[in-house]
């Protein structure tokens, strides 16, 4: 899916700057709001472990390891960001049916403690594929200018770790259709639960076989 032929390019390289500028905006944004926040407030562990018991149907007993398709792995993800899911799915604004039931009765306490629980998780592991690994490399590392698509680690950190006191998602070891799935809906608008429009924009330039090179390397980062 590319930009319409009638947009209108001001010059070579603008739009990647103009992109470049926005998220330096949204990572100046979410740290700023991460500082004037204070500090999030702590979830217990033990407690969310116990609270995990309803989640491991499709997430699995380590959070990485569910048997169903388009689930992903919540071992060691940042806790900002895992709070900011549950908020989101129980409002409704980013959409997951599977999910609506479970969160339904949770409280802000309950957030705390499964963010707490899952990110105290060991991280997953994957592996990308080699006729993939170029083409992923590429726009991970440096983005396309030509596209006007930021380099990914921006955000996500040259190892997929994410920043997680900025509620910036870690990539690396997802699955593959998972990753896929979401930049995808990203590009429809169908997600549209992030910061300042940056992913909707970044995924609108990119097409199927960038977006499958992309979700296969970030699966074989550490």
């Amino acid at each position: 899916m590319r930009p319409p032929k009638s947009t209108r390019i001001p010059r070579k390289g603008a739009i990647i700057v103009t992109i470049q500028n926005l998220v330096k905006s949204v990572l100046s944004a979410a740290l700023l709001t991460a500082l004037s926040s204070g500090v999030l407030a702590e979830g217990s562990v033990q407690a969310g472990q116990a609270k995990a018991a309803a989640c491991a149907a499709c997430h699995g007993p380590t959070g990485n390891d569910s048997v169903l398709p388009n689930v992903p792995k919540l071992g060691g993800q940042g806790e900002r960001y895992l709070v900011k899911q549950l908020h989101e799915i129980k409002a409704d604004i980013r959409k997951v049916p599977l999910m609506a039931p479970f969160v339904a009765a949770l409280s802000e306490k309950d957030m705390l403690d499964l963010a707490a629980y899952f990110a105290s998780l060991e991280a997953p592991r994957g592996a990308v594929e080699k006729a993939k690994l170029e083409l992923g490399r590429k726009l991970y590392s440096a983005g396309d200018a030509k596209l006007g698509v930021a380099a990914c680690l921006a955000c996500h950190a040259p190892d997929g770790k994410g920043i997680a006191s900025a509620g910036f998602p870690a990539l690396s070891g997802q699955d593959t259709p998972y990753v896929e799935l979401q930049l995808k809906s990203f590009r429809s608008g169908d997600r549209n639960n992030d910061q300042s429009n940056v992913m909707r924009m970044v995924s609108a330039r990119l097409n199927d076989k960038e977006i499958a090179a992309l979700a296969s390397y970030v699966a074989g980062l550490h």
